[in-house]
């Protein structure tokens, strides 16, 4: 379990600079399985696939990530249907990626762990 899991998201205004790639890629090998990658303007964002054995327990998965995303006061973008999620985590506020994003990353694979 990554130390990430322990720790809380902070409240995101904006005003301080994205992580840099150096500490991006710090971050992703505490995270199992999460993606970075770039959008159209080049700000990097976390992406995960899940898959699941029909759609109930993909909607359950949601479900559970909704509460953490609520507790966290951080939120992802998610899609889903029968059998997958596909979770988009960043933080908007600064256009790119934080210690938050990665927080929140971990704390949604605890639930597949669980």
């Amino acid at each position: 379990m990554s130390e990430l899991t322990k720790k809380k998201c902070l409240p995101c205004e904006g005003g301080l600079p994205p992580l840099n790639i150096a500490e991006i890629h710090k971050y992703q090998k505490k995270v199992d399985g999460w993606y970075v990658k770039p959008n159209d303007k080049k700000n990097y964002f976390l992406e995960k696939n899940f898959k699941f054995k029909n759609f109930l327990q993909s909607q359950n998965f949601v479900n559970k990530v909704g509460e953490i995303s609520e507790k966290e006061n951080h939120h992802p973008d998610i899609s889903f249907g029968w059998g997958y999620a596909k979770i988009i985590i960043m933080t908007h506020a600064i256009e790119g990626l934080s210690e938050n994003d990665f927080i929140l990353a971990a704390k949604i694979d605890q639930i597949v762990n669980d």
